[in-house]
């Protein structure tokens, strides 16, 4: 029967284009599955075949583990001093086995044993087609689709199986069985028991694979593409830069009369793109991304990476788009939070920050409001810029002698300081299972006191706009922040 078996292998290796190995491998679970069917209890078993003369050697064994962990599973574990009794060199992690009588193969023939069989066949063929599909290195996948399921449309490309899920489809796209589709490939996923390659048309990753498809420089590379946003199927945005001077990025992209950008528009439902050119500058991509519309000023806060855009009243309906959809998009684009303000609103928004300089100045520095002017006048906006500012700074300014800088440098540290202390009190308030909460700042924890917030429950509490107002944290991280407060709540 050994050679029976070697024969068996051959003949399923060829026919089902599988390793050899795999076979064996497949063979020795299924002996394994049918030789614990001699134990009551849940023993573990470890099949050996012979790859040469098909005889194979049966095992139960033991695995080692730690004296202080005890036994989980008494049936096929064994503590560490027990097993060094018998095996003095032994360490966690080993087994100790026992040679069990083989059985007849041939009396093997329980129709479990076959389905081991069978399905580790299958598995090794699927993942066989998966890997010789994988090392193409294809980015998008073109096929059929097949069927339409609850999940969302199976797509078939040769051997291959792909999954296009309904919310990865293009709103009010229309597709059926038998027509022919692209999609970019998001993920592969091997656990799954049905189709692994996990599709998309809606990312922007997709957009940027099809203007790699339609235009041959950016393969070159001689041509880059940045970034790209979309509301799938109406509008989107990329930004190119070009590598060779000699190029024009947004017209390349264009292609002659058009042709490229209307290749990737067809695909993706009569999405009209518009491109970008990109900047370092982020200021200068921001003014480009908000295209067509025409900005007038732009006010960049780094802290809270997010611009102030002024544009003209008549401008105003053509750069935030119908819904928002174009300073959307240009966000998206860009990766800055942008805020789009007419002239008047600008200035109103300036005065009112003024406002709240002007009365930190006088209230911190114990100054006047013709003082707190002048360091407003001339680009002061926050006690440390006072407080560290090269002096030769300080001392240019017309209406400040050197006493009149020192003290004012002298009552700014001293305000900071007092702050510090105060804010270092109210961190102490703090619990500290709020104090160890991930992403918690002693700055964080200090606005939160302020908001008679000082335990972990408090802040679980707490609604996301809440949050927001209270700490100026953005709603991203409000909501993160809020979840791990309350992890321990359903952990309960």
């Amino acid at each position: 029967m050994s050679r029976e078996i070697v024969l068996l292998v051959d003949s399923l290796s060829r026919e089902k284009s599988v390793d050899k190995e795999v076979v064996f491998g497949a063979l020795e679970s299924a002996i394994a599955s049918a030789m614990k069917k001699r134990f009551n209890e849940e023993v573990d078993i470890r099949v050996a075949i012979d790859r040469e003369t098909g005889a194979h050697e049966a095992f139960r064994r033991w695995l080692v583990v730690p004296d202080e962990a005890g036994l989980q599973q008494p049936d096929a574990e064994i503590l560490l001093y027990e097993a060094q009794e018998q095996i003095p060199d032994i360490a966690v992690g080993d087994h100790i086995e026992e040679e069990l009588e083989p059985i007849d193969f041939g009396r093997i023939g329980a129709q479990a044993a076959k389905q081991v069989i069978l399905q580790k066949i299958r598995d090794a063929e699927r993942d066989q087609v998966l890997n010789d599909f994988l090392e193409r290195g294809d980015r998008i996948l073109t096929g059929t689709v097949k069927r339409a399921d609850k999940a969302g449309l199976i797509i078939e490309a040769g051997r291959v199986e792909a999954l296009l899920k309904r919310d990865q489809m293009i709103p009010k796209e229309n597709l059926r069985v038998g027509d022919r589709v692209r999609a970019y490939i998001m993920a592969v996923d091997r656990t799954l028991r049905g189709p692994q390659v996990l599709l998309s048309r809606t990312a922007p990753a997709f957009i940027m694979e099809l203007f790699r498809l339609e235009v041959p420089e950016i393969e070159q590379g001689l041509l880059e593409i940045k970034s790209a946003s979309r509301d799938p199927g109406v509008r989107a945005k990329i930004a190119v830069l070009a590598h060779d001077r000699r190029i024009d990025p947004i017209g390349t992209c264009v292609g002659m009369r058009g042709s490229r950008v209307q290749g990737v528009t067809q695909e993706l439902a009569g999405e009209r793109v518009d491109i970008v050119l990109w900047s370092e500058d982020p200021a200068q991509f921001v003014i480009g991304a908000l295209a067509p519309a025409n900005v007038m000023s732009i006010v960049v806060d780094e802290d809270k990476h997010g611009m102030d855009v002024v544009v003209d009243e008549n401008e105003l309906a053509v750069a935030i788009g119908r819904s928002g959809q174009n300073v959307r998009l240009a966000s998206e684009l860009t990766g800055w939070q942008i805020n789009i303000m007419t002239q008047d609103e600008s200035v109103q928004k300036s005065a009112q920050e003024q406002d709240q300089i002007r009365a930190v100045f006088m209230e911190k520095l114990d100054v006047d409001q013709e003082v707190a002017d002048i360091l407003i006048r001339e680009g002061f906006t926050s006690l440390e810029e006072i407080a560290y500012v090269p002096m030769t700074e300080m001392t240019e300014i017309e209406e400040f002698d050197e006493d009149t800088v020192n003290e004012l440098r002298d009552r700014a540290r001293n305000a900071l300081l007092t702050e510090a202390i105060v804010r270092e009190e109210k961190v102490e308030s703090a619990s500290d299972d709020l104090l160890d909460l991930e992403g918690m700042t002693s700055e964080l924890a200090g606005k939160l006191a302020d908001g008679n917030v000082h335990t972990r429950d408090d802040l679980a509490e707490l609604a996301v706009d809440e949050l927001v107002e209270m700490t100026g944290v953005d709603e991203g991280l409000a909501k993160d922040l809020i979840m791990r407060a309350r992890a321990h709540w359903f952990a309960e």
